[in-house]
C-alpha cells in the first residue's frame, strides 16, 4: 500500500470530489429551487417577487462555480446549510439523529464479525465438504437477500407474531438488536467469503507448513496461523462495505421506524428538501472514505508488506 501520508491525500481528495458531486444533485432536481422552498415553507402560489428576492437571499443568481465554492467552504466548516422544509440547520439535525444510526452500525458490525468469522473457519476447516458447501450456501443466501425483505420478515414473524421486541423502536442498544440483523447478514456474509478465500491463501504458505509439520493441530493452525495472516484482506472488505452498510441502515430504520439518519432522508427526498439529501449523503461519503482509509492503514501495520 502506498505510505499512509498518500493514502490521506487520496482520501481527502475522493472527499472533496465527491462533495462536488453530491452539491450538483440539485442542478438535475426539477423546478425552480426557490419556489420549493417557499412550497415547503407554506406559500402555495408564490408570486415572481418573492422568488426573486428568495434567489438573491439563497445566492442562485451567483454563477455555479462560485456556488459549488461556498458550499464547500461552509460544509467543511460543518455548515450544510437549511432545510426547506423545516428551516432548521441540517448540521443540528443529523447530529441529533446520529447517535440512533451510529448504535445501530456498531451492533451490526459486532453481530457480523460474530458471524463471519466462524462461518468462514468452520467453511476453512472442511475445504470442500459439507461444512464448507453449507457455508458458502449461506453465504450466497445472506449475500442475495435484500435487508428490506429480511428486516419485514422478521418484524412480522418475530415482533407482530411472537410478541419479542418493539413496533416502535426506541433508538437504544438492547433495541438495537433485531434491526441490526438484516445489516449483518448481509454484511457477515460478504466478509465470511473474503475470509475463507484469504485463509485459503494464507493456508498455503510456508510457515504454515512448518506449524503442520511440527504437530500442531488444525484448530491451533486456523486460529494462531492461518487467522491473523488472512485479517488484512477482511479488514479491506469491512472498510469497502461501510457505504453499503449506512445505505442499507436507511431502508432498514424506515422498516424497523428507528429513530435515525434513514427516516429522515427518506422523508426528504419525498419532500425534495434538497440540502438534507444533500447533508446526509455527503456524511455517509465521509463514513465511506474514512473508514476506508482506517481499514487500509490498519492492513497495512498488520503486514507492512502491503505499504
Amino acid at each position: 500500500m502506498r505510505r499512509p501520508s498518500l493514502r490521506i491525500a487520496q482520501a481527502a481528495l475522493t472527499l472533496v470530489a465527491a462533495a462536488a458531486l453530491v452539491w450538483s444533485l440539485q442542478l438535475l432536481a426539477p423546478g425552480d429551487p426557490a419556489r420549493r422552498v417557499l412550497v415547503a415553507n407554506g406559500v402555495s402560489s408564490p408570486t415572481p417577487a418573492q422568488v426573486a428576492a428568495l434567489h438573491t437571499e439563497l445566492g442562485l443568481d451567483e454563477p455555479t462555480p462560485a456556488r459549488l465554492a461556498r458550499w464547500l467552504v461552509s460544509a467543511a466548516r460543518g455548515d450544510l446549510g437549511t432545510s426547506w422544509r423545516t428551516g432548521a440547520p441540517v448540521t443540528a439535525e443529523l447530529a441529533e439523529r446520529l447517535p440512533a444510526t451510529l448504535r445501530l452500525a456498531a451492533v451490526a458490525l459486532g453481530l457480523a464479525l460474530l458471524l463471519a468469522i466462524p462461518l468462514a473457519l468452520t467453511a476453512v476447516a472442511g475445504r470442500n465438504r459439507l461444512p464448507d458447501l453449507g457455508g458458502r450456501g449461506l453465504m450466497f443466501l445472506g449475500a442475495s437477500a435484500p435487508s428490506f425483505v429480511v428486516g419485514t420478515l422478521l418484524l412480522e414473524v418475530v415482533v407482530l407474531r411472537l410478541g419479542i421486541g418493539r413496533v416502535l423502536a426506541d433508538g437504544s442498544w438492547g433495541g438495537a438488536v433485531l434491526p441490526a440483523i438484516p445489516l449483518a447478514l448481509a454484511a457477515a456474509a460478504v466478509w465470511a467469503r473474503v475470509l475463507r478465500g484469504a485463509m485459503l491463501d494464507v493456508g498455503t504458505r510456508r510457515h504454515v507448513h512448518v506449524a503442520r509439520a511440527r504437530g500442531a493441530g488444525r484448530l491451533r493452525v486456523l486460529l494462531v496461523h492461518v487467522l491473523p495472516g488472512a485479517s488484512p484482506p477482511l479488514l479491506a472488505a469491512i472498510g469497502m462495505t461501510i457505504g453499503s452498510l449506512l445505505a442499507g441502515a436507511a431502508v432498514v430504520e424506515t422498516v424497523f421506524t428507528w429513530p435515525g439518519i434513514g427516516p429522515y432522508l427518506i422523508d426528504a427526498i419525498v419532500a425534495r428538501d434538497v440540502p438534507v439529501v444533500q447533508g446526509t449523503v455527503l456524511l455517509g461519503v465521509l463514513a465511506y472514505v474514512v473508514a476506508s482509509m482506517v481499514a487500509d492503514l490498519a492492513a497495512a501495520a498488520i503486514e507492512p508488506g502491503r505499504r
